[in-house]
């Protein structure tokens, strides 16, 4: 069997906006490949519910592990909790682990400051919206202030995890939900890609024999990345494979056997 397809959504205004720049993208790809596995999408929404909805009833009803992130705070412009709701069909229901979480850091704040915790002053009761999910739901817990996050299945065999937009919570929950859920899959799912600098070619040129190979090689897919203005190479075309480790090698092989006619000029080889 072959690891889950992992996939991302961020969601928030201030990302489409340009006021925030979003990390969790290369984040989520640097905590993948760290346990040998890789992104296989991502996906930007605009605090929309209508968007949201769609969006997480689409991951729902996919097979694949999608972290997202952004949207589940209590302040009118916080939509995510609700829209998973309706993108499941369920109900919202206050989590009794997130309440009581939610309490536990309510008294931390309280004693920081010397002041005494009321759960019922009215600030307080609010909080615990936070801690309102799905039903069904399973909490993430948050290492930074308690307040956890949630993980749901969709009907087609989907999970999502629901993390906040800050990168200081977010990032060690991405982790935690890895390393609780998927570590049968850590190494299992091992991607290389190989590739050569190639001067003075035309890819509509090298089109032909980037299908060959793929078409001898189904497991793998063949990338071409043409520059004009690299630092290093000035303008080139790198050309290559990508795929499971096993395949890759011998794509790769044919891949340069099939370029000889062409009498190209080579750069260097880049595997990673």
């Amino acid at each position: 069997m072959t690891a889950p397809n992992f996939g991302l959504i961020v969601i928030g205004d201030e990302i489409l906006s340009g006021k925030r720049t979003d990390k969790h993208l290369p984040k989520l790809i640097e905590l993948l490949g760290e346990r040998g596995l890789r992104l296989g999408w991502a996906e930007y929404v605009g605090d929309e519910r209508d968007r949201i909805t769609a969006a997480l009833k689409k991951a729902f009803a996919s097979s694949d592990v999608v972290f997202s992130t952004g949207g589940i705070g209590a302040t009118p412009d916080d939509h995510t909790r609700q829209c998973a709701a309706a993108a499941l069909n369920v109900p919202l229901v206050l989590h009794p682990e997130a309440k009581a979480l939610i309490h536990e850091r309510g008294q931390d704040t309280a004693r920081e400051k010397g002041l005494t915790y009321d759960p019922d002053r009215p600030d307080n009761q609010h909080r615990l919206n936070m801690g309102v999910f799905p039903a069904g739901a399973r909490i993430i817990p948050n290492p930074y202030n308690k307040i956890p996050g949630f993980s749901c299945n969709g009907p087609g065999g989907g999970t999502v995890h629901f993390t906040p937009g800050f990168p200081v919570m977010a990032w060690p929950m991405m982790a935690w939900a890895l390393d609780t859920y998927y570590a049968s899959w850590f190494g299992k799912g091992d991607w290389q890609e190989r590739s050569v600098i190639i001067f003075g070619a035309m890819e509509a040129a090298l089109t032909p024999i980037m299908e060959r190979v793929e078409a001898a090689h189904p497991q793998v897919k063949v990338f071409s990345l043409p520059s004009v203005d690299h630092p290093e190479y000035g303008a080139h075309i790198d050309l290559g494979v990508k795929g499971p480790v096993e395949a890759v090698g011998p794509a790769y092989a044919d891949l340069r056997e099939w370029l000889v006619p062409f009498g190209l000029r080579y750069g260097k080889e880049i595997v990673s």
